[in-house]
């Protein structure tokens, strides 16, 4: 899932100024998964942005959607009369869902009110680990269903790296688990350990990014 946090209350009061009817919309995928944008946070930020911009003496009028996902279009056309109504949009979805709803409603300033920092998992109740970098070349296949990429704090493809702590945990956070150690364990315990001595190329980046903004097209698929 792709995990985002709410923005400081101060920078979207910020990013408010000048407008008198904001549409306040949530997501009821990714952002609400990791409680940065679903029903409960656009219920909760609402007066709370009421209130500090009346204190600020800047009063302004607040409705609120939700959606069930940003990111496509027959779920964003859902709020197209609400959106007419209003001056701008607060969007609390991931950068794609924010993304989405200025190319659609393109004549309408849309404001993003969350922070999109990776690719997570949730581990535990409140906890969310990233897992993979969109690198747009897979390797777990190689290293045991591990990715160093993402899981690694240097990316190491051949590790793992002199740093490594005699607990199996990473030299720049204690807290998090050597990724090289996992794939050295996981490797030893299906008696593969021979397979992490075969050095790997440096890594092809030319799909992550190269030639400009990335588009995918399965032609199969198309109508």
């Amino acid at each position: 899932m792709i995990f985002a946090e709410r923005k400081p209350l101060e920078e979207i009061v910020h990013s408010l100024n000048g407008y008198r009817r904001v549409l306040l919309v949530g997501c009821a995928t990714c952002a609400a998964e990791c409680a940065a944008g679903g029903e409960r946070e656009v219920e909760t930020l609402a007066p709370l942005l009421q209130l500090a911009l009346e204190n600020s003496g800047r009063p302004i009028e607040i409705a609120t959607a939700m959606l069930e996902k940003q990111c496509e279009w027959e779920f964003v056309e859902e709020i197209a009369e609400r959106v007419r109504g209003a001056d701008a949009v607060l969007s609390l979805a991931c950068g794609i869902g924010v993304q989405a709803l200025a190319e659609r409603y393109a004549d309408i300033p849309v404001i993003p009110g969350v922070n999109t920092s990776a690719l997570t998992m949730r581990e535990e109740l409140g906890v969310w680990a990233s897992r993979c970098a969109a690198c747009g070349d897979c390797l777990v296949g190689e290293t045991f269903g591990l990715c160093p990429i993402a899981r690694c704090a240097k990316s190491l493809l051949n590790g793992p790296c002199g740093g490594t702590r005699k607990d199996g945990k990473c030299e720049v956070d204690p807290e998090i688990d050597c990724v090289w150690n996992l794939i050295v364990e996981r490797a030893a315990s299906r008696g593969q350990l021979d397979t992490l001595r075969q050095n790997r190329s440096p890594k092809d980046w030319s799909n992550s990014g190269h030639g400009g903004p990335k588009r995918v097209v399965r032609q199969e698929m198309r109508l």
